[in-house]
């Protein structure tokens, strides 16, 4: 080496130069393509972000309401209305669940309102001692939207046998005040969110644009790969299905098990709510914006002489059209014919070289996370 700097003193000290620059940039979290992360940022929260949230916190105002006029008056009629709101805000719940930065990853938003299966055992015994604490992170799998998939369609076999619970029950009082309580913590911990984002959040947000590890492109898209490996892909397919269990599957551990018929809805809304912010589609519009699609176009990035986003959006479309064949019910599915489950979690898993290998290695975005699936 030493006589290799005799030899090339003036080539090594360039070489030393343009490293340190190199190093200088992506320290100072410099963005070296010329693409406007700026722009992208700004649109990402004003026509996407911002006005999911605001409808997701609308709908768990309706869903707040029900609960209140359900518990003044526990009657089948409002039982039935409380039950759509659940859905709705549910629903609603996974066109934001990916956006695990900032207000919500503070309040621990995702952890607090989806976290299943749920603990029925804990859930029973707080409903009998009536002593618990839902602020408790280890309480996380007693509430959210599984807890009241629980509370409305777990209780009993019937309709009827469940709203006995809240009326003619002899512990009915803290059936209803549990209830109440998990629904109230939705609404507290989702306005809290949707301030913040509406406050100062946002312009924190916004001007964190440049291409470090903690800048708002770096980290959102950490989080977007991680929900959609994480909680997408394993959560409301690979799990259940066995796919991290040796083949033994675990029916049970299905999103909306209680209810059953909602699991493909809310799978497909959250596969639509992921490849809307890949494209860039304003929120429930169909015009675009600056986006990770728009992104890698700019770069031309491709992939065997083929289009990356091309690649990305086909395969979401390839999964969707697999998802869209499963029973309603993925209980049912994995117990009548795992194999169709294990195809879609496949399709799902081939964008996951798109997006986190291809995707995230043309935009100079180092992976932050592990997903402890061996990918």
């Amino acid at each position: 080496m030493r006589a290799l700097k005799l030899i090339f003193p003036f080539i090594m000290l360039c070489c030393v130069a343009m490293y340190s620059c190199s190093d200088e940039d992506s320290d100072n979290g410099v963005n070296v393509d010329n693409f406007d992360r700026q722009v992208m940022l700004f649109n990402w929260a004003d026509a996407i972000i911002i006005p999911a949230y605001q409808d997701f916190n609308t709908k768990v105002n309706s869903l707040k309401e029900a609960s209140d006029t359900f518990e003044a008056s526990p009657n089948s009629a409002n039982f039935n209305v409380l039950r759509q709101r659940w859905e709705d805000a549910y629903i609603t719940w996974q066109n934001v669940s990916m956006f695990n930065i900032g207000p919500a990853q503070s309040n621990f938003l995702r952890s607090f309102l989806n976290i299943y299966p749920t603990n029925t055992v804990n859930i029973d015994a707080n409903i009998n001692s009536g002593n618990y604490a839902l602020q408790d992170i280890n309480s996380n799998d007693e509430q959210g939207f599984p807890a009241l998939d629980y509370l409305l369609y777990g209780l009993a076999e019937t309709d009827s046998d469940i709203l006995q619970f809240y009326t003619t029950n002899a512990n009915a009082d803290n059936y209803l005040t549990y209830l109440t309580d998990v629904v109230n913590r939705i609404d507290v911990l989702t306005n809290e969110v949707v301030s913040e984002w509406e406050g100062d959040y946002r312009a924190t947000f916004v001007n964190n644009s440049g291409n470090s590890a903690n800048s708002s492109t770096n980290v959102l898209v950490n989080e977007y790969m991680k929900y959609y490996e994480v909680f997408f892909r394993n959560g409301k397919i690979g799990t259940p299905a066995g796919v991290f269990s040796a083949g033994m599957q675990i029916p049970e551990n299905v999103e909306a098990f209680y209810k059953k018929d909602l699991s493909k809805t809310l799978c497909l809304a959250a596969l639509d709510a992921l490849q809307n912010f890949f494209r860039g589609s304003r929120y429930n519009q169909t015009s675009t914006i600056e986006s990770l699609e728009s992104y890698l176009d700019f770069l031309n990035t491709m992939k065997n002489g083929e289009d990356l986003s091309l690649l990305i959006n086909n395969q979401f479309d390839t999964s969707r059209v697999l998802i869209s064949v499963l029973d309603d019910n993925f209980y049912q599915q994995i117990n009548s014919d795992n194999t169709a489950m294990l195809e879609a979690f496949e399709a799902l898993q081939d964008n996951v070289v798109f997006l986190k290998s291809d995707m995230m290695s043309a935009l100079n975005i180092n992976i932050a996370f592990e997903s402890n699936d061996g990918d």
